[in-house]
């Protein structure tokens, strides 16, 4: 038998959740994204409880693959499928059969041989999940691939802006930073564009998408280069990680300059709505992408939002891996 906020969760809009995998947000309609909402909103009932667990997934074996490193997506997929009554496996390219010439596809096919449900996988390149996905009846739960696609970060995004908006529709919502390189970006532009809101990009030239314009419905993400001004009567900031890498490659005048003029400190945010929401997918470079001020400031939602992604996976775990009772 169902908890009661899952069943209660199974019979949003109507709607059932029929894929077997999540690769990306671009091709989930307005209605799924809804269900995997309302049903994150179940889970974190669940999470609130003295005993934060239910027997579910008792029986779904969940296994984590990770080609790279990662500390709240691969941590909170593991409490997420532990708090469903999941079993869960860990595995990483690094000491593991990887580093013996395996492939991603003898991989995936070993992990479906003993019995594994669902694959949370991340990799250094994009589409990987895609081809791990044609290859296995296993589900492929992208846990990020490359610079392509990030779809539960965005889906946890989502769920943290319209639980203190509402409503998204006509919002403005700034994200700042290197936009060319980041799935994040790329997922939350999906995501955001069917809810209805203004999406701006905004960066140094050199780190702005060159070919790729998310475009829903006609609606489409703008392009900006002064933080000052795209900042203004903003509802939700974003800033993104700036890797080290971007300096080395020159992709940066200097990290001086990207500070000076894409940092997010108490005056730019000051020029956003007086309750802007200030948000950050992490690891935060303080003091690079958001002064401390900020970071740590009464409109950072940063915390909520590792919270939250548990929430969230536990609705896509349960959602996939108990389809066939929705």
């Amino acid at each position: 038998m169902l908890d009661a906020p899952l069943a209660e969760a199974d019979s949003t809009h109507g709607v059932a959740w029929t894929r077997k995998d999540l690769l990306d947000t671009d091709t989930l309609t307005r209605a799924e994204i809804d269900l995997v909402l309302q049903t994150a909103r179940g889970m974190r009932e669940v999470r609130s409880r003295p005993v934060s667990k239910v027997s579910t997934l008792r029986g779904t074996t969940v296994a984590t693959l990770f080609y790279e490193q990662s500390t709240r997506t691969r941590a909170s997929f593991e409490v997420a499928a532990k708090a469903l009554g999941a079993d869960v496996v860990n595995l990483t390219a690094s000491g593991s059969s990887v580093e013996k010439g395996e492939t991603l596809i003898d991989t995936v096919s070993t992990l479906e041989a003993i019995g594994t449900d669902v694959i949370v996988m991340r990799h250094h390149r994009s589409g990987a999940p895609f081809l791990a996905a044609r290859h296995t009846s296993a589900s492929i739960i992208n846990g990020g691939d490359g610079t392509h696609a990030h779809p539960t970060q965005a889906l946890l995004d989502l769920f943290t802006m319209v639980d203190r908006l509402g409503s998204l529709e006509g919002r403005k919502v700034v994200i700042v930073g290197d936009v060319f390189h980041s799935r994040v970006a790329r997922s939350n532009a999906w995501a955001l564009l069917k809810y209805g809101a203004d999406v701006t990009f905004c960066g140094p030239p050199t780190l702005l998408p060159r070919y790729f314009v998310p475009t829903v419905d006609g609606r489409r993400c703008t392009m900006a280069t002064d933080l000052d001004e795209a900042i203004e009567d903003a509802d939700v900031v974003m800033a993104l990680r700036l890797q080290k890498e971007r300096q080395r490659h020159g992709l940066i005048p200097s990290l001086r300059e990207y500070i000076s003029r894409y940092q997010v400190n108490p005056a730019r945010l000051r020029k956003a709505k007086p309750d802007a929401l200030l948000m950050h997918p992490g690891p935060v470079n303080e003091g690079i992408e958001l002064s401390p001020e900020v970071a740590h400031g009464a409109q950072s939602l940063i915390e909520a939002q590792v919270a939250n992604g548990v929430a969230v996976r536990m609705a896509l775990l349960y959602l996939i891996a108990a389809r066939s009772r929705v």
